[in-house]
């Protein structure tokens, strides 16, 4: 019984270290570690490819989605003060800035809703995106989450594989 309580009391000092999501900046950090091409497969079996790249000194991480299509979109992610802030330039016209927002798990980075250019608030738009930190480095998940008419529309999942640093 005196093990559990010690073994309990240590969990409990633990806990909110676990309980609690990266900073802003360990997260911005972890971000550009993915530097580099990165590939999965589509829908139909073809090979989508996204790159991430660091720029500005290290002060900006820019991804680039579908690169060279004709669809291609690019999310810049960079430190505004204390804050992580991501904008997306969306294939659809609009360019959605969105906020990280740590959370309960330190394995998830949460993006959410900030304001948006060239777009009316029921027009469709990313509205938050979450990225999910497994133990290996060479892959990565991410969500992007759209809304429409003011509201969930759809989420899209990237499950990348790395291709080259």
């Amino acid at each position: 019984m005196k093990r559990l309580l010690v073994v309990s009391a240590i969990f409990a000092l633990a806990a909110p270290a676990f309980s609690q999501g990266m900073s802003p900046q360990k997260a911005f950090e972890y971000l550009k570690k993915l530097a580099g091409t990165w590939e999965m497969k589509g829908p139909s079996g073809e090979s989508m490819r996204v790159i991430y790249k660091v720029t500005g000194s290290g002060s900006s991480l820019i991804e680039t989605q579908f690169p060279g299509e004709a669809h291609e979109m690019v999310s810049v992610y960079h430190m505004d003060g204390k804050d992580l802030m991501m904008t997306h330039y969306c294939a659809a016209g609009n360019q959605p800035t969105l906020r990280y927002k740590p959370g309960k798990e330190s394995n998830i980075l949460f993006f959410d809703f900030v304001r948006g250019s060239n777009m009316k608030p029921t027009d469709m738009h990313i509205h938050s995106a979450k990225y999910f930190i497994g133990s290996n480095a060479n892959e990565v998940r991410s969500d992007w989450i759209g809304w429409s008419n003011g509201k969930y529309a759809a989420t899209t999942s990237f499950e990348l594989k790395r291709a080259q640093k």
